[in-house]
Order: structure tokens, then sequence, then C-alpha cells
């Protein structure tokens, strides 16, 4: 498979690179900031960027000036297909002839094939058996056990690499934060995001919860459920048991304009998933269901709702509709205020 490469604000290549391999929508989000801070000090302000094509890269940083292409390459699989993928992973960074690559996780097989494929500069955290293959000294292995955020906040430390903020701020292309804007121009606000699904059953509500919550949602304004075509026949079933006409499904807009549609929304309600996480890049008061997940803190948009005694397995079961209508309510009146 030839690997995907988009340029964005440059046609020259830089020589310098950061490489993530987690495979979500949201980890692109909140590696953003610590993407911009590397690009910021690197020749020529820019980097070339690495990630998995599920992470749909390509499309989210369309927009991103620090990034000067966004290069997919295939990570997980089974041990003969990982094995596979690392030689593979070797030939696509050695076409590129990089001077510098940031690993930004403790896995192992990008620090090696970053040091097979001959790049002088290989920056990572340093944890466990990837300090073989770094030519930095990483952080200290107390790290181990601490969120990926802090260890990435760690790195840029001591890599003196200056860290203003992990806001992501993500910019959607004007062209298409002008389409989504027009297209629901006549809808009533507020504009309320309700994301529904996630990339595991146990961080979403059952179809039954939702729809008790959506039925007590009290708003002058216009609720949209944005969660992908997996969840479109979902959301029309949601809509029709719930009988409101301030419904709308989204869920058929594209990743690029759903994040147009976060960005210009008022609220947004739903679990810690993909969506939650644009919402809070597009600057919009976010609030998430922890049930057994690790609470976000990247972001001050960000608002966790978490079940008694903290996110654990089979959490969300212990979540209410209530409690997050009664967390949510003084913002249901309120439009956003943008400087």
């Amino acid at each position: 498979m030839t690997p995907q490469v988009t340029p964005h604000a440059t046609n020259q290549v830089t020589p310098f690179a950061v490489i993530q391999v987690k495979p979500g929508i949201g980890d692109v989000i909140w590696h953003l900031p610590f993407i911009r801070a590397i690009a910021a000090a690197a020749p020529g302000g820019q980097v070339m960027f690495f990630a998995p094509p599920t992470s749909a890269a390509k499309d989210l940083l369309a927009a991103e000036p620090r990034v000067a292409a966004t290069i997919y390459f295939q990570h997980a699989g089974s041990e003969l297909q990982r094995g596979i993928n690392l030689v593979r992973l070797v030939a696509l960074l050695r076409r590129h002839h990089l001077q510098s690559i940031w690993i930004l996780d403790r896995t192992i097989r990008p620090a090696l094939a970053a040091a097979l494929a001959g790049i002088p500069e290989r920056i990572g955290l340093g944890l466990g058996p990837q300090r073989l293959f770094i030519s930095n000294r990483g952080i200290g292995q107390d790290h181990f056990h601490d969120h990926p955020i802090d260890w990435l906040r760690a790195l840029m430390a001591a890599m003196n690499v200056p860290l203003s903020s992990t806001e992501p701020d993500l910019q959607a292309p004007a062209p298409v934060l002008n389409s989504v804007a027009e297209k629901f121009a006549q809808l009533a606000r507020p504009w309320i995001a309700v994301g529904i699904g996630a990339s595991h059953p146990d961080k979403d509500w059952p179809d039954v919860t939702w729809r008790d919550f959506l039925a007590g949602l009290r708003t002058p304004g216009t609720v949209f459920l944005v969660g992908g075509p997996a969840n479109d026949a979902r959301a029309e079933k949601l809509i029709f048991a719930c009988g409101s006409r301030q419904i709308v499904n989204a869920c058929e807009l594209r990743l690029i304009e759903a994040a147009a549609l976060f960005r210009l929304a008022d609220l947004f309600v739903g679990p810690s998933s993909g969506p939650l996480n644009l919402a809070a890049a597009g600057g919009t008061q976010a609030f998430g269901l922890f049930g057994s997940t690790p609470v976000l803190t990247y972001s001050k948009f960000i608002h966790a709702i978490v079940p008694e005694g903290g996110p654990s397995p089979g959490g969300m079961a212990r979540i209410a509709p209530a409690q997050v209508l009664e967390r949510i309510g003084p913002y249901l009146s309120r439009r956003k205020v943008t400087a």
C-alpha cells in the first residue's frame, strides 16, 4: 500500500518530523499543541506528521500551518503484521531523508524504525526499552505510569521546548465553516451538539438512556445528534422515539464538517470520545461523560461528569441523565461567547 501524503502550507518537504501511533481522532487533537511546539522550535517552523489512517489526521490538520504534510502509516495488527508494518515504516522514513523525528509515545517500534532508517536525531520519551533507540536522554522512569499528556509535558521541559498552552484550538477550513453555518442558518439558537457513539460500548450510553436524556433536554434552540455514518440509523430512531422537531440528525456530516459544527455550536454533551475532543478544540463548552475512562484535563473547555466514586468499568451506567441535565442546565439557553 502506498502511503498517503497530504501537503499543507508549503510544497517544500521539511526534514523534521513527528510520529504518533495512537489511532483515534481525539488523539490527534490533544497531541496538536505539542506538535505545534515542536514545529515552532524546528528550522522553518514546520514538521511532517506521521500517524495511523484511523486518526483522520489528514482531514483534521488540513488547515494547520505548522504541519507541512500528513503521512499515514500502519501500526497495529497481529505480531506478523506488526513486523511487516515495521519494515514498511523503516522504508517510508528512509524515503523522506529525515534529520530529526520526535516519537510521541513510549512504544518501541517507531523508535526502532527511526534508528534503522538512519535518522540521526531521534527524540523520544525513553520509557522502558525505548531508551535504547533514542538519541536524547528521555524523561525519568518515574513518569512511566503517568497519563500520556503528562509524558509529553515532561518531554517538552526536558528538551527546553516552550509549551505555551495545551489548548488545541483546531482551525476548520474557512470554506467548510461557512458551508456548515449556511446549511443550518435557519435553525434556532442556541445550538446544542450531542455526541452519540464511542470507540467502545463501555464508554457510551445505551439507546434507552440517550432517549431519556434527550426527552428531558429543554432548550429554546436546536439539538444536533453527531456520531458519524455508523450512528445514522441510531440517531433516526432516537429522534423518532423523542418526537421532537428540535432534534436534527447530523450524523451524515463529514468529519471536518462535524468539527466545524462543533466550533459553531454553543454547547456540547457526549461521552469521552472523538467528538468531545473536537468540541473542546473548537472552543466550545464541552461536558464529557467519563464513566470508565480517566478525565481529560488538557483543555479548560472540557467539563467532566463522572459517576459516584469516579470512573471505573461499567461507570457509564452510574451516570444518570438527570445528573447530566442538572449540570448542563445553566448552559441550555446561552449563546457562545467568541473573541
